[in-house]
């Protein structure tokens, strides 16, 4: 995949989140398990979840608590060990999904890239987004990766990734703190703000794992099956 998709996509989904109520908002990660689910002919064990987001049990359970709070899914035991908690999308769910995701490509039908993507297709996205964790420091590592070396204004970084200011502002301070980014006010509030040497070679590793994930294609049907 590439980065600037990603960041798109992500973009994309940061504009959406902030028009919902906050008891209501789903995290990337929590709209990726519908996706996931939505996906799925069966149930899927919490522990399977859990290892395709490379999430810790407590994360996931928390993900799930939250999901099945607001009648998105539904958990069950497994059918061969009763440990197991299984998780089903509702018809509430796949609804929730499909109105996300068409309000996500509406977003995207203004931008520059994946304008002609329709909802099916963001659903592979998300399939493949949401197998690695990208905090909003993240995002803001590579958006500046992907900026002029001498730096970019905080306003910028905020309309490039769809983040809040406040969001953004305390993700350069922590990217600060770390040693990945200078900003230009030292101990004040930076109002412009690059990345350090030790930065640029941690958003390297980031592209890296962004580049390695793979959006699968929708399966063509062949003109045979086509005219049946």
């Amino acid at each position: 995949m590439d980065v600037k998709e990603y960041i798109t996509v992500r973009r994309a989904y940061n504009i959406v989140r902030q028009k919902v109520p906050p008891a209501e908002r789903l995290t990337f990660e929590e709209l990726a398990v519908l996706a996931l689910l939505s996906s799925s002919a069966k149930p899927v064990p919490t522990s399977s979840i859990a290892n395709w987001q490379h999430a810790l049990r407590p994360t996931m359970t928390h993900r799930a608590n939250h999901l099945a709070a607001l009648g998105l899914i539904e958990r069950g035991e497994g059918q061969t060990d009763r440990r197991n908690v299984v998780c089903a999308i509702t018809e509430r769910g796949e609804e929730r999904l499909s109105e996300l995701c068409s309000e996500i490509r509406q977003v995207l039908a203004h931008g520059k890239v994946l304008t002609r993507i329709d909802s099916t297709r963001i659903k592979q996205y998300l399939l493949a987004m949401g197998q690695y964790y990208v905090r909003a420091s993240d995002l803001v590592l590579m958006s500046l990766a992907l900026s002029p070396r001498e730096g970019v204004p905080i306003a910028l970084i905020v309309g490039a990734l769809g983040l809040l200011q406040p969001t953004v502002s305390m993700s350069v301070q922590s990217l600060e703190e770390r040693g990945l980014a200078k900003g230009d006010s030292p101990g004040a509030k930076a109002v412009k703000a690059c990345l350090t040497d030790k930065g640029r070679m941690r958003a390297e590793d980031l592209i890296m794992c962004i580049e390695a994930l793979v959006v699968k294609r929708r399966p063509r049907t062949s003109s045979k099956n086509a005219s049946a």
